[in-house]
């Protein structure tokens, strides 16, 4: 087992393990919180102390970021930037959909989230804003929204459900790019846009985080890469 200083992820290596032979009809039978730490787990399993082994039987997608902006970014979410104080809201502002839970806004303190990962998650319930403490540089990994809309009878062949109840489609090798977020901005992400991180180069990063109050135990679907695609992504940065 390889030598990692974060106690939780070193009792839990030997659990990791086992959700590698998973797919994603068992993957969804876990309970919500079960769903939750094999997230974090995998995003954790990303760190420097985990690399070797994670990526030794896996091929490597190297990826070159883009710089985040409006334009950019338009098809998976918002980049939110300074405006004049007293300005009126309007489209450029951030468009939120916090309608099925309670708000919760919060600091969130991350440790150790390398250039690298090999899951993606969406949120289907709630868009999420995303942003640095001081404005620091940091990458997101992301896809394109694919919820299904439960009206349509015929869903296609490669529809998922997820252990939420809704229906999606899993995000291609090929959908995922990566995006750099540097200055005093804040990403804003739509209902269901697969994201992967924040990553960072520091050891450690703050980061401000809007969603609902019960999104990490409810509303949390994962796709595997490592596991699904045999794949890992690399920030080329």
């Amino acid at each position: 087992m390889p030598n990692c200083k974060n106690e939780k992820f070193r009792v839990c290596f030997e659990n990791y393990k086992q959700i590698q032979g998973l797919n994603m009809k068992q993957i969804g039978s876990l309970s919500h919180p079960e769903i939750y730490l094999w997230s974090e787990l995998h995003i954790d399993l990303q760190s420097s102390c985990f690399a070797d082994s994670i990526m030794e039987s896996s091929s490597v997608v190297k990826l070159k970021p883009i710089e985040a902006s409006p334009e950019t970014f338009k098809e998976f979410g918002q980049v939110i930037q300074a405006s004049p104080d007293g300005e009126k809201f309007g489209p450029h502002d951030a468009q939120l959909d916090l309608t099925q839970g309670t708000p919760r806004l919060y600091i969130m303190h991350l440790e150790g989230r390398d250039l690298g990962f090999s899951s993606i998650t969406h949120h289907a319930n709630v868009t999420q804003c995303l942003g640095s403490i001081g404005g620091d540089a940091w990458y997101l990994g992301v896809a394109k929204s694919s919820l299904v809309d439960p009206n349509v009878e015929d869903k296609g062949a490669n529809v998922l459900k997820s252990h939420t109840g809704h229906s999606f489609v899993p995000p291609s090798v090929d959908s995922i790019q990566v995006f750099k977020v540097t200055g005093p901005k804040f990403l804003k992400l739509n209902r269901g846009t697969w994201h992967a991180g924040p990553l960072f180069k520091p050891d450690t990063m703050d980061f401000y985080n809007l969603e609902l109050s019960n999104t990490n135990e409810v509303d949390h679907t994962t796709h595997y890469f490592k596991t699904e695609n045999a794949t890992v992504f690399v920030i080329d940065d």
